[in-house]
């Protein structure tokens, strides 16, 4: 705030105390004053979106969450085996800084007649707080906060819900403690380090055969898109710098995929499905469908029609639960299966009278659009962002921009491993209906996905890894 104060000579000390005072708020000027508060809560796919394409001149801009960065997600399987460095699928949210005000913390609560945001830092405590919010180290259902920590007060004039949503873990007791998901970068580091100290385990002269096979055995519970290429990067691993620089146990290691649907990528055309199936038996990869998993314990699950699995790590992918933001609201109507916030085709938030809010929106893995229920996907996420970008820029010029959302499908890609892939544009509404498989569908892979990171550094990064490790291989250090 600059403020600009003029004195001037006055014969009572009284006067020229008020002149001063009333001249200091006469000529007192600040920007942030003029502008409309705009907060952004999350910074996912539909968060961090709007947050680059919002108009940051006219708006006062604030973005509030647990991270400091969005996670690019279809390059975490990536990550999580040293396909690409943990880097290359993470943006900094303080990229817009100071044009943006961004806090490290979580929204407890929302107000919508008073505009109030009740917030949580997510930081480590400071000196004079009894205690704080603790670090996150896995993805769960639960929140850490409740009760913890210095809470403080935001208020906002237009609000964009984009929190997300969690793993799901369908109340299976000990998938929190025993498993791992693989929702960011802090979930592939911590898979990555588990896969090479498994190899490490087995690879002391203590251990019998039916122990190293134990440890080598890797189960993927859930066959979405995320779990199958998790399960085709780790095969590429293992059958490169695993059977390179581990030759004797490479022999020892199995891949076991578990749903409990009767074929995995059920959102994919049945024939790609198909594809994908075949593909993993030659590989080598066990597919267990319509197997559910009852427990998981220490180093081992219990699935109903097998008995005891013993294994050496386990990546659990089986789908969304509502965020806890989600779930503490009562004010506004939600999705009876999933719980997400439901909004209108404009993406403003339903409240229980029927009534849309105007001043507030909800997009990506926390929102559904009432008349028009999509997949939880980055796609409809950033489409939503961008849709919701436009219109917030149209609103601060004081402009209309009463257009509904319209989704545009561009088809699904899932990564099969040995630079194979598989491309669904069989549901589009319009344009080529396609479906691809093999080399082409990789090749549309890697150019959909480089295309899509945001930076010029990640697109410098990204294919430079690529190349790196086609040249010289993985690495496989463990630190």
């Amino acid at each position: 705030m600059h403020v600009v104060r003029r004195h001037v000579r006055l014969r009572s000390p009284v006067n020229r105390k008020v002149w001063s005072v009333c001249a200091a708020q006469l000529f007192s000027t600040s920007a942030s004053r003029d502008k409309q508060r705009l907060v952004i809560l999350g910074s996912g796919w539909g968060g961090y979106q709007v947050l680059r394409n919002v108009d940051k001149k006219r708006w006062d801009v604030t973005i509030l969450s647990p991270t400091n960065a969005f996670n690019f997600t279809p390059l975490l399987a990536s990550c999580a085996v040293g396909t690409l460095e943990f880097r290359c699928a993470v943006e900094p949210v303080r990229r817009y800084s100071p044009q943006v005000t961004a806090y490290q913390a979580w929204c407890d609560g929302i107000d919508f007649k008073e505009k109030t945001l009740t917030c949580m830092p997510a930081t480590p405590p400071l000196p004079f707080e009894k205690s704080s919010a603790p670090p996150v180290e896995k993805t769960t259902t639960e929140t850490k906060f409740p009760g913890t920590g210095t809470p403080f007060t935001l208020k906002y004039d237009k609000l964009v819900i984009a929190v997300g949503a969690y793993s799901q873990t369908f109340n299976v007791p000990g998938v929190k403690e025993y498993a791992h998901f693989l929702k960011d970068v802090r979930d592939a580091r911590s898979i990555r380090t588990r896969i090479i100290e498994c190899f490490e385990q087995a690879n002391q002269p203590i251990l019998s055969d039916v122990q190293r096979r134990n440890l080598l055995h890797f189960c993927i519970v859930g066959g979405g898109p995320t779990g199958v290429e998790f399960a085709a990067e780790l095969h590429d691993l293992l059958h490169a710098e695993i059977a390179e620089h581990y030759p004797g146990l490479a022999r020892m290691c199995k891949i076991t995929l578990y749903d409990v649907a009767p074929y995995i990528l059920g959102t994919f055309d049945r024939s790609l499905s198909n594809y994908a199936e075949e593909k993993f038996q030659r590989d080598g990869i066990d597919i267990k469908t319509k197997h559910h998993v009852e427990r998981v314990e220490k180093d081992k699950m219990i699935v109903k029609e097998q008995g005891e699995v013993p294994f050496g790590i386990l990546v659990w992918s089986t789908g969304l639960a509502p965020n806890p933001l989600v779930q503490t609201i009562q004010s506004v109507q939600k999705d009876e299966k999933t719980q997400s916030l439901l909004t209108d085709e404009r993406l403003n938030v339903i409240m229980k009278d029927g009534g849309a809010d105007p001043d507030v929106w909800a997009i990506g893995d926390a929102a559904i659009i009432k008349t028009d229920v999509l997949p939880a996907t980055a796609q409809v996420a950033n489409q939503k962002a961008n849709y919701l970008s436009r219109k917030l820029n149209k609103i601060v010029r004081g402009m209309e921009h009463d257009k509904a959302f319209e989704f545009h499908n561009q088809g699904s890609l899932a990564y099969l491993g040995d630079w194979k892939a598989i491309y669904d544009r069989s549901h589009a509404e319009s344009g080529i209906k396609a479906r691809e498989t093999g080399r082409l569908a990789w090749l549309l892979w890697r150019s959909a996905y480089f295309t899509m990171t945001l930076s010029l550094r990640n697109k410098i990064l990204v294919p430079t890894y690529w190349f790196l490790n086609w040249i010289f291989g993985r690495d496989i250090s463990r630190f």
